[in-house]
């Protein structure tokens, strides 16, 4: 890694509250902050007003000007600019290669503009292995949106069954810079066969809870560890897993999901557990590539 976080503006308010929560994580990791515009994103999304300058130029201010007014914030900040060209899915993903993490605004499920729609920022999670974190305007407007809250735990979903190495480690890195409780979350059902016969063997649905808790507690044994002073609260919740880590979501400081490294002939893709949390979250949400 280049202790480098990378953001991508369009001119948006979107992206300029990215801009703002990436500074503070830069901050935060004593890390220097990059600031990319690709130059053919208008095509994913109508600008609110026609152009007034040519193209170049318009990028060239958005970039001096965003970086001026993140050093007058933070002071101690390295900010450097970048214009790149080409597809903004493709391009985003190369220039976060080396990145710590790649910061893009969100206006959540449902906006006419910005990264999730015909979804740039959707677009752009497949095709990188560095944890991309989605940053929504808090008001789900286009305008710059006040400062979302810092200050809640680190919400965490995992399938305790998967490889969850990468995720816990991320999890736990933010959760400790940050001086705040980690929950991790694991929403299951039971097996469809429990609804039809509940009354055959009551015992089995808390057994098999008792059972993934265990599993869970396991697995998060080592970081305890590592992370001593880390206040790790693990659930097992019957329900959706989706709405249960949104759930948990409320108030968190950021929102960690996981992306399986896995391309099928139809291509990569993001999961459908990942998919609802980023669409509908309003805390930031990390996705972290995973074996």
């Amino acid at each position: 890694m280049s202790n480098r976080i990378t953001v991508g503006l369009d001119g948006s308010g979107a992206a300029d509250t990215a801009a703002d929560w990436a500074a503070r994580e830069a901050v935060l990791r004593g890390a220097d902050l990059e600031l990319v515009h690709a130059e053919d994103w208008a095509q994913y999304g109508p600008f609110t007003s026609p152009l007034p300058q040519p193209r170049h130029q318009w990028a060239k201010d958005l970039l001096s000007l965003t970086r001026e007014r993140l050093l007058r914030e933070h002071g101690t900040l390295t900010v450097s600019t970048r214009e790149i060209h080409g597809a903004a899915d493709t391009t985003l993903a190369s220039a976060a290669a080396g990145a710590d993490l790649l910061v893009l605004g969100s206006r959540g499920l449902g906006s006419v503009a910005g990264f999730l729609v015909g979804s740039t920022g959707s677009a752009v999670i497949p095709e990188t292995e560095t944890p991309v974190v989605l940053v929504r305007s808090v008001d789900g407007s286009d305008r710059r949106a006040g400062r979302a809250s810092d200050t809640g735990p680190v919400v965490l979903g995992v399938d305790p069954h998967s490889d969850c190495g990468r995720l816990f480690s991320f999890a736990c890195e933010e959760a400790d810079r940050r001086a705040c409780p980690l929950v991790v979350v694991h929403g299951w059902s039971p097996p469809p066969i429990l609804s039809y016969a509940p009354a055959l063997d009551p015992g089995v649905q808390a057994e098999i809870a008792d059972g993934l808790a265990a599993t869970l507690r396991a697995l998060l044994s080592p970081w305890e560890e590592k992370y001593p002073h880390l206040t790790i609260d693990a659930r097992t919740v019957i329900g959706q897993a989706a709405i249960q880590i949104l759930d948990a979501s409320a108030g968190a400081a950021l929102v960690v999901v996981g992306r399986r490294i896995r391309r099928s002939a139809l291509g990569a893709r993001v999961g459908p557990i990942t998919h609802a949390v980023i669409h509908h979250a309003r805390s930031p949400v990390a996705v972290v590539a995973h074996d």
